[in-house]
């Protein structure tokens, strides 16, 4: 199945190539009229009425040699005298208010749990001699333990007073190792502050004690974790790791007795991290929707230590989640569900709504995230989703996705074009290669030019060169949405441009698409292209087909009838290249790999470019 996504070079005929005169992209959409913006949201009609262009960030290559050395040297004086000085202080009583958490843990976890195992990231570790000094985990499972992440399974896995032994005794013997002892992971910034949020909405569970010797390590250890990250929080990693560390040192200020001066300087930090961290548009600059997830759940903890207190809301906050909460959903399907987009995977609509009800925002979803790149594209019961930006930086892009310009459409419940996603889910088992491949541009729905993807993926979980300009036209009117766009993947390669264009009828029961190869103009793009390049280039464009599609071949070799779980029946076709029915996969919402199929149009372009047309329509 890992072929499916490497293989692009595809038997069958070739593509007839296009003459001088069709280079220009045809007007499939010629039926749509010019754009009103009462049909759209006033923050989104900006954009529409003239070809927008993202630019990625020229010479970004992550972080560099020096802001390494930097952050391995803050890890180092963790242990130093003085930063151990600098965690000595009063230890409160109590904590001021114990808020409630907002979500809802795994009670399959929670039980595994009180039998003896945290069962998490794919491996079952026992608690009963574990050596949390020198855990040997997988990441996931180190953030797990260490964050008490576990406190919210163990609260969901039977009544209050069957819980607290087991939590207070596994707390206690965290504290054996960790309470004079500061060394990463246990207090890294990030996990320390997950760590604070958790204690704070578990405290019934580790605070109920009567031994007061218990108790009085318990708050010590919130307190000297508090003063740790007053220290720490602005060192923290660029992104949602500064984001949640500057969430610990607020929610601490509300929970520790005098702790005004701390709230006046953490809400100052917490500013500058949700800058750093999301777009004007309130997604993640890192483009990813785990990210986005992670963060609309830590800043609806903090949400919910302000009630605890009965204090009014940062506008921070309260700004921030507003935000991120809408960008979110425009990467929902028709059922509220998400979709897979760089390295996440098909999240269900129920967690999807656990999630936004506890954020108390109520918002549609954003149709247009310029900033952060997607497009939503809502028609009766179908959706179509689009990546229309560019590439996320080198320095946030931990599972990013040569993705540009792929798609994903879902009718009802059912989804009929995917991405393969989940490269950011799949067990630490799994191999690289996979991983990898999942990243890849031939993971996606989208077009792919001589097996290479649109952007590099490096072998240690980074962006390289290639996508740099994406342009994009939206227009909405009554009777279609007209998306037409452009990248420069394949540019200096190949001297060829991709571009693609959507129209979606009003009704949803029909989508109809073009993608054409253009050669780079040789003069005006400024960015050394227009190179000419001779010989003919292969392609293919794939649709990854959902696991409630059975497809089939027709036999002119030109069709491909879907037919849907709920019976309805769909037709793919094209007579601009060769279609195909392949093996693929697809990654669900548990990280486990499922198989699919994928309908692959194949062919080779001349230096001069083509165009190839295709309808995706519902026939009943």
């Amino acid at each position: 199945m890992t072929d499916a996504l490497s293989d692009s070079r595809r038997t069958g005929a070739l593509a007839a190539q296009a003459s001088e005169s069709e280079r220009q992209l045809p007007m499939i959409g010629s039926d749509v009229t010019e754009s009103r913006p009462d049909l759209i949201h006033t923050s989104e009609a900006d954009a529409l009425n003239e070809r927008k262009q993202l630019i990625r960030v020229d010479n970004d290559r992550g972080l560099s040699l020096t802001e390494s050395v930097l952050h391995y040297f803050t890890r180092l004086t963790w242990r130093t005298p003085l930063h151990k000085l600098r965690l000595k202080g009063r230890s409160p009583l109590r904590l001021l208010a114990a808020p409630d958490d907002p979500f809802i843990g795994d009670a399959r976890r929670g039980k595994a749990i009180r039998a003896g195992n945290f069962q998490v990231a794919g491996v079952s570790i026992a608690t009963a001699k574990l050596d949390y000094a020198s855990l040997k985990a997988p990441d996931a499972a180190l953030d797990y333990i260490h964050s008490f992440a576990w406190l919210r399974d163990l609260a969901a896995a039977a009544p209050r007073e069957t819980c607290v032994p087991v939590a207070e005794a596994l707390v206690d013997h965290w504290l054996d190792a960790h309470l004079e002892t500061v060394s990463d992971p246990a207090w890294r910034a990030d996990i320390a502050a997950r760590r604070i949020l958790n204690c704070a909405a578990h405290a019934p569970l580790i605070l109920s004690s009567s031994n007061l010797v218990y108790r009085s390590r318990v708050l010590r250890n919130f307190a000297s974790t508090a003063r740790h990250l007053d220290h720490v929080a602005d060192k923290a990693p660029e992104g949602l790791a500064r984001l949640t560390a500057w969430a610990g040192v607020v929610a601490a200020s509300l929970l520790l007795p005098d702790g005004e001066p701390r709230r006046i300087f953490g809400e100052a930090g917490l500013k500058r991290a949700v800058e750093t961290f999301m777009g004007e548009d309130g997604g993640a600059l890192s483009r990813s929707p785990l990210a986005q997830i992670e963060a609309i759940r830590v800043l609806a903890m903090l949400k919910s230590v302000y009630a605890a207190r009965n204090e009014l809301l940062s506008p921070i906050v309260e700004l921030a989640l507003g935000r991120a909460v809408p960008a979110l959903q425009g990467l929902t399907h028709h059922d509220g569900s998400l979709g897979s987009w760089q390295g996440s995977a098909a999240i269900p609509a129920e967690a999807m709504t656990t999630l936004i009800r506890a954020t108390g925002v109520r918002s549609r979803p954003l149709r247009q995230a310029r900033h952060w790149g997607f497009q939503r594209i809502p028609a009766g019961r179908t959706v179509v989703l689009v990546d229309g930006g560019t590439p996320p930086m080198a320095r946030h892009a931990v599972t990013g996705c040569a993705s540009t310009l792929a798609f994903e459409m879902s009718h009802g419940p059912h989804r009929l074009i995917v991405n393969c996603g989940g490269a950011g889910m799949l067990p630490p088992d799994m191999p690289a290669s996979l991983i990898r491949g999942l990243r890849a541009t031939a993971a996606h729905s989208t077009l792919c030019l001589d097996d290479t993807n649109s952007t590099a993926v490096l072998p240690k979980g980074q962006l390289g060169k290639g996508v740099g300009l994406v342009e994009l036209d939206r227009r909405d009117t009554d009777d279609s949405v007209r998306l037409d766009m452009s990248h420069d993947g394949y540019a200096k390669r190949h001297g060829l441009l991709h571009r693609r264009l959507l129209v979606l009828r009003s009704d949803g029961r029909e989508l109809r698409g073009e993608d054409v190869l253009l050669p780079v103009p040789k003069t005006g793009l400024g960015r050394g292209f227009g190179r000419s390049r001779t010989g003919e280039v292969p392609f293919a464009i794939r649709f990854h087909l959902g696991l409630d599609v059975e497809a089939h071949l027709a036999a002119d070799a030109l069709s491909v009838f879907l037919r849907v779980a709920d019976g309805s029946l769909w037709q793919f076709r094209s007579a601009a290249a060769s279609v195909t029915l392949e093996e693929s996969l697809w990654v669900d919402d548990r990280g486990q790999i499922q198989p699919s199929q994928q309908i692959v149009l194949t062919g080779s372009a001349s230096s001069g470019g083509g165009n190839y047309g295709w309808l995706l329509k519902h026939m009943g």
